[in-house]
């Protein structure tokens, strides 16, 4: 694996936490670093799950939001392509050779639009979601003007509360005004369920993946009752992508933290009522910390706490132990109850994160490990894109 960074112009310590070939124990801290083995083992899962079942998988990049991983996504796991949040996520995607760009969102600023308008000059496809008339001419304005072509979308709310039209009748209109607008093309229906991927239990995810299926299926048939075949019907996340892969209605998943994982999603249960971190999918990903103080007999301080880490979805654990726990963190600090006094000054634990995406935002590398040896290092490349 390479990276896209030449490492030799970077000093360990002041511009990178680490360097190919040096010890898993001398990487500064606190830095994000990826067991590349369960990494691996994860992206090829999902790959041969997806081509098992006859559905294409397009790796949301909003979780890792770096080239390199998505490219080991394509490379190992078959991935189609990549979804993105942002234009400026999409933007580093194309720049950095990816060649199938979703903005799984709407994009409604004028400057927005034509930066979205220009990226198919990159030699990427390049799709949007669209849930408001008006933005169907201000993107087909927008592609005319840059000589391009924008695929979008229609995003039907199935469920989440957030984007996306309800019924198939503003489905089909929609659509009908994409189909027709120069510079545009209908390429189908954008339909993620995410209100529901982190209820713990397996039952309750299925009953709202049941009305999600029904309601994009009647919007399929609707579309395909005008003539408008949908190319895409995708979504699917962690939570959830068995569901949509057995549903006859979905082709895409749109899968991200199954590759990372997190504290959160390793709560839910499948269908057994096993914990998704324990056996359908590995920890790939983990905050290295270091302690810095243990002043208190009981208590060991280490250098991870809010700016290295997303608290959002409850606090991180730390991962292979069960004789300390994280109990708390302010800005600079994190809290590690040490009740038999283990641990020593410059020890260091790996945490699994409580919500992957946001902690993987706020660092700038990937130190990526096999068998105690840094093997790479991978910038976040998408980091802060934000707009």
């Amino acid at each position: 694996m390479n990276t896209h960074v030449n490492l030799e112009a970077f000093d360990v310590g002041y511009d990178i936490p680490a360097k190919p070939g040096m010890s898993e124990a001398d990487i500064q801290t606190p830095c994000l670093i990826l067991d590349l083995d369960a990494l691996e083992r994860n992206v090829k899962k999902m790959g041969d799950y997806a081509k098992a079942n006859g559905m294409r998988h397009r790796a949301h990049g909003k979780m890792h939001k770096s080239v390199d991983v998505l490219k080991l996504q394509q490379d190992m796991g078959a991935a189609i392509g990549v979804c993105c949040q942002k234009v400026s996520e999409a933007e580093v995607f194309a720049r950095g050779g990816i060649k199938d760009v979703m903005v799984s969102n709407q994009v409604t600023e004028p400057a927005k639009i034509k930066r979205l308008a220009e990226m198919p000059k990159f030699g990427c496809r390049v799709l949007v979601c669209v849930d408001d008339p008006e933005n169907v001419k201000a993107l087909s304005d927008a592609a005319v003007a840059a000589g391009t072509q924008i695929e979008a979308l229609v995003e039907i709310d199935c469920g989440a509360g957030r984007c996306g039209v309800n019924t198939s009748q503003d489905v089909v209109r929609i659509a009908k005004l994409i189909d027709a607008a120069p510079g545009l093309k209908f390429a189908g229906i954008q339909a993620y369920q995410g209100a529901m991927q982190h209820m713990y239990l397996y039952a309750d995810r299925k009953v709202k993946l049941d009305a999600a299926i029904a309601q994009v299926g009647e919007a399929v048939q609707a579309l395909k009752s005008q003539d408008l075949e949908c190319d895409i019907v995708g979504g699917g996340g962690t939570g959830s992508y068995y569901f949509e892969s057995n549903s006859n209605v979905y082709n895409e998943l749109q899968c991200g933290s199954y590759a990372f994982m997190d504290a959160d999603y390793g709560r839910i249960l499948d269908k057994e009522g096993k914990r998704i971190d324990d056996g359908e999918w590995e920890n790939a990903l983990f905050l290295l910390t270091t302690v810095m103080s243990h002043s208190k007999a009981d208590k060991a301080i280490v250098d991870a706490g809010l700016k290295a880490q997303s608290v959002d979805s409850g606090l991180p654990f730390i991962y292979g132990r069960t004789d300390v726990e994280y109990l708390k963190c302010s800005d600079e600090h994190g809290v590690v109850g040490d009740p038999l006094g283990v641990l020593k000054v410059n020890d260091k634990l790996k945490l699994v994160p409580g919500h992957c995406d946001p902690t993987c935002n706020v660092h700038d590398w990937y130190v990526g490990v096999r068998n105690g040896k840094v093997e790479t290092v991978w910038p976040v490349s998408a980091r802060g894109k934000a707009y």
